[in-house]
């Protein structure tokens, strides 16, 4: 019995063995390999790390170099907010139409101003702003800065109605959208649908006319 037992023992510890060996050449072979390529892992596609210098190799190392070789270069260069909002005149404009004043009538004072700021830091407004401020500066202030000389009197005008003013808008801006879509107007010579189009402008600015109208709305309550 005793040389039967050993010779089984052999043969299960043999086995195991044999099974745990396989068992990790598989899971080592199995494994994804998390290594990045700049040629996407493509063997026709050139190995930037081979014919490009280190201290433009990645897009972090080829901004730094850009501004150490021209500080007012293009590529990280920031729109001028403040610069351009003074050469506007924008402040003058906006004391002049009394948008102010307006919009301390409909309700809105410095101290309801103080009160909103917790909500929307609540509603994680603040933290989207902070976190996307590059994009803020040099994709949305640009629009709204260079395009407020004709913007400021039209939202005077609708601060002197109230939130009626906005709740027609928006309703404006979807219907046009909807109109665009119904006829199935197109874009000449590009062929695209003029409503899928004009709908991502059309339907933000119906969207946040009806939030600034609800908001106006509700400050008086």
């Amino acid at each position: 019995m005793a040389p039967l037992s050993s010779l089984l023992t052999i043969t299960l510890a043999t086995t195991a063995t044999a099974f745990s060996v396989n068992s990790g050449v598989a899971s080592t072979s199995a494994r994804p390999s998390t290594k990045l390529y700049e040629n996407f892992g493509f063997d026709f596609a050139e190995d930037q790390a081979e014919n490009t210098p280190a201290i433009i190799l990645g897009e972090a190392n080829y901004k730094k170099w850009v501004n150490s070789v021209d500080p007012n270069n293009m590529l990280n260069r920031q729109y001028p907010i403040l610069t351009r909002v003074r050469e506007l005149g924008l402040l003058e404009k906006t004391a002049e139409l009394g948008i102010l004043s307006k919009l301390e009538k409909l309700g809105l004072t410095l101290e309801k101003a103080e009160e909103l700021l917790p909500v929307l830091e609540k509603a994680g407004v603040l933290s989207l702003v902070a976190n996307n401020q590059q994009l803020l500066i040099n994709g949305v202030a640009p629009l709204a800065v260079e395009g407020a000389p004709l913007l400021l009197p039209v939202v005077a005008g609708a601060l002197e109605v109230g939130p009626p003013a906005f709740y027609l808008a928006a309703a404006s801006f979807a219907g046009l959208d909807a109109s665009l879509f119904a006829s199935g107007a197109e874009i000449p010579f590009v062929g695209l649908s003029a409503g899928a189009a004009l709908g991502l402008v059309l339907i933000p600015l119906s969207a946040v006319s009806a939030v600034v109208g609800g908001a106006l709305g509700s400050l008086k309550n």
